[in-house]
């Protein structure tokens, strides 16, 4: 039933008015004569209009509906349900996980029902159904997902001849440029909304490979997923977040991102991504003058992980990396993403000062391991709800080599290696640093890598972690918030 919105009384009050001057009667325009029109008027029929774009690629945009399971892995009757709000007289009875109901957006990228979305609108379905435009609806499973960039693929069910819209330049993208978004904000299917391209390249600590465009087109819960136009009717991002309480601020995963990790996500079902094995940090002004270097952007290794493709290569501490297969690196994170979206097993040319000098080194890049990503790699038929470590805190583990025993005046082998901390998260901010190992996590002994990760990925939201960390100098404790 349709309500009709009306202006509360008193609103008026706070508002702001205009008083316009009355014409007098003998001031009175007359009316344009037949065929023709105000200068105004002209000019505002002369304003180009979105529809035509709008019209071409609307029926390729869907609305994800999901069930999915709670975070609990048991839950008892009486506890809040999150779907309804409601709460039961407690029974003390053990049930199955509550069902939670979510929804989000998505498009069509290939004619058989292909659809990309994110991966937090379908993380941990049981169950998923997408809506079109013209008003059909298929059930849906998951081909694929990458929690580290929040990109998901999605394949509708018995579908064929469907609308698609494609993928397209997100680098030739200026800021200012005019972009669209269509979705579902609120359950309000088929919303459109417009702005401009405000910012590229944005960190919003996130993830390890955050890249996000920034833009001022309207972004609400229910767009996530959604794509983001460019007036050509091409995707040149999926809408994923938004900044709390703020307006005109949303952020979108690149086109070209997505593309490069579509081919992995549609064959695998998740993201094999090469790696260095070294722990980084950002070159700045300060640093660049102390090291005497001609150069203020790059990263600085601070740690050489044992055995890594980094180590063998001869990469050593506190050279400054500046460029990879001659694609310049301005920070610690570019450094990180450029890496992560090369081939595991070739070989790559770093660009480094070591001492002063400029050289380079050939690497042949390795295997990331899945120390923050294990558990949530979902091969297909395989589900799972595990967040990572770094992504949530900004950390990077590793299991303690023997031979650091000794030389950290351990007991034994137990223990988690810092090797390496994201700038800006809450890992930096509870001053923990790569070669720190972690033997204590509230008070109990951390046994491993994955078992202190694990830990993290379960700490309740906006509570804190107890860290006992150990140094060549000594023991002290951190404080890690979880955000």
């Amino acid at each position: 039933m349709n309500k009709r919105m009306t202006l509360p009384r008193g609103a008026v009050a706070g508002a702001l008015i205009v008083v316009l001057p009355a014409l007098a009667p003998a001031q009175t325009a007359a009316p344009p004569a037949s065929g023709t029109l105000q200068p105004a008027t002209r000019e505002a029929q002369a304003l180009p209009s979105l529809a035509p774009l709008v019209e071409s690629v609307k029926s390729a945009v869907v609305n994800v509906d999901v069930q999915s399971k709670s975070g609990a892995s048991e839950e008892y009757e009486g506890m809040r349900n999150p779907s309804f709000g409601s709460e039961d007289p407690w029974s003390g009875r053990r049930r199955e996980q509550p069902i939670r109901q979510g929804t989000g957006s998505g498009f069509i990228i290939d004619p058989k029902g292909l659809v990309l979305t994110n991966n937090h609108v379908v993380e941990g379905a049981v169950a998923i159904r997408v809506r079109l435009d013209d008003g059909r609806s298929f059930s849906a499973e998951i081909v694929g997902r990458d929690p580290l960039t929040d990109v998901a693929l999605i394949q509708l069910k018995k579908a064929d001849k469907l609308p698609t819209v494609k993928l397209g330049d997100s680098d030739a993208m200026r800021v200012g440029d005019w972009v669209v978004a269509i979705g579902n904000p609120f359950g309000l299917a088929s919303s459109v909304s417009s702005g401009i391209l405000s910012a590229r390249a944005r960190n919003i600590h996130a993830g390890p490979y955050d890249d996000f465009l920034q833009t001022d087109a309207a972004i609400n819960p229910g767009n996530s997923g959604g794509p983001l136009f460019n007036l050509k009717g091409e995707v040149v991002g999926i809408n994923t977040a938004i900044v709390g309480g703020g307006t005109g601020i949303g952020f979108s995963v690149p086109s070209n991102l997505v593309k490069a990790l579509l081919p992995q996500l549609e064959k695998d079902g998740a993201v094999t991504r090469a790696w260095l094995g070294i722990g980084i940090q950002d070159l700045n002004a300060e640093l660049a003058q102390a090291l005497k270097l001609p150069v203020n952007d790059g990263a600085i290794v601070n740690l050489v992980n044992d055995d890594s493709p980094a180590g063998r290569a001869g990469v050593r501490t506190d050279d400054v990396i500046v460029a990879i297969d001659g694609q310049k690196v301005s920070s610690g994170g570019e450094l990180t993403r450029s890496v992560a979206l090369k081939k595991p097993g070739s070989t790559s040319t770093v660009e480094l000062f070591r001492d002063g000098k400029k050289q380079a080194v050939k690497v042949q890049l390795g295997t990331r391991p899945d120390l923050e990503n294990r558990g949530v790699r979902p091969r297909r038929g395989e589900e799972s709800d595990e967040q990572s470590s770094r992504a949530r805190v900004g950390l990077s583990l590793n299991n303690v080599d023997p031979r650091l025993t000794q030389r950290m005046g351990l007991k034994t082998s137990q223990g988690a290696l810092i090797t390496e901390v994201q700038p800006g998260s809450p890992a930096e901010r509870a001053e923990l640093e790569p070669g720190m190992v972690v033997v204590e996590a509230d008070r109990k002994p951390v046994a491993s890598a994955e078992a202190l990760a694990a830990l993290i990925r379960k700490a309740p939201s906006g509570s804190t972690v107890l860290l006992r960390v150990v140094l060549p100098n000594g023991r002290m404790l951190r404080a890690l918030p979880i955000p």
